[in-house]
């Protein structure tokens, strides 16, 4: 099984790494199968599993019960489970929520925010319990921002984004998630914390990771696709196909062919 360890030791090495969102023991285990090297149990499932129009209303009790279902399909991947929405409200909110869906499965816990979140950062990571920050587009304030927008635009705004990775980096963080960045600002990330892997969904190919929810990258959106997805299983056929899917994207990912220039933003600051 994939640690903390080798995430660490696969950026030392250059080596890239592959994540997909999963909610289900089925899909759990074709991505074992297809040696996918992380999971994330995004909240994503707010939208992606309950049909809802947002990630803010999925409480934590929907995150231990897929968390326990993927981790009960997988013995190969290391496996993050988002935080939801108000679940890290607090200090003690935090520290409930994170060994609920530890003791559920997940090897690590995610959470969105900036330089506010280093207490709760610092706190679970003394308890034992690593910890993801999730920065750019972070759909748990998508009503504070307006909608879902490319963030660090700006060289102004990139610096921030870089200080608060910073500040949570020094609080103990030990995965950074970057979505919706300029290339640029992924790659400087990157290059900028050499010991703490970082994870990009539309942030380049420079990340040392790539995440991608599951039903984005088997072409099962309906209506408007992101920019930064692009659908590996019309790739494919046959009675396998969706194995070979998330084959297909893994390889991608380890070659550095996924994500293209056309997944990207390209931004000069």
């Amino acid at each position: 099984m994939i640690s903390l360890s080798d995430l660490r030791k696969f950026k030392a090495e250059g080596r890239k790494f592959s994540c997909l969102t999963c909610y289900d023991a089925s899909m759990a285990k074709a991505m074992e199968i297809a040696e996918i090297d992380t999971i994330l149990i995004g909240d994503s499932l707010g939208m992606c599993i309950q049909g809802r129009d947002s990630t803010l209303p999925v409480t934590v009790e929907d995150m231990i019960y897929h968390t326990a279902a993927v981790r009960r399909g997988n013995n190969h991947a290391f496996i993050f489970t988002d935080l939801p929405f108000m679940s890290y409200a607090t200090l003690n909110d935090a520290l409930a929520s994170a060994k609920s869906v530890m003791q559920a499965g997940a090897h690590m816990v995610k959470l969105e925010g900036g330089a506010w979140l280093s207490e709760t950062v610092s706190t679970l990571t003394r308890n034992g319990i690593p910890v993801c920050v999730h920065l750019g587009l972070t759909p748990q304030s998508v009503h504070v921002f307006g909608g879902y927008k490319v963030q660090a635009r700006t060289r102004e705004t990139a610096d921030q984004l870089i200080a608060d990775c910073k500040a949570v980096v020094d609080a103990g963080a030990a995965v950074l998630l970057l979505e919706c960045v300029p290339a640029q600002v992924g790659k400087e990330i990157s290059e900028l914390f050499p010991n703490t892997p970082v994870i990009g969904i539309g942030a380049g190919v420079d990340t040392d990771g790539q995440v991608l929810v599951v039903q984005d990258m088997l072409g099962l959106t309906f209506g408007r696709v992101a920019k930064f997805v692009r659908n590996f299983m019309k790739e494919q056929s046959g009675e396998t196909a969706i194995l070979d899917a998330f084959k297909a994207y893994h390889v991608a990912v380890m070659e550095q062919s996924f994500p293209a220039k056309e997944h990207t933003f390209q931004i000069e600051l």
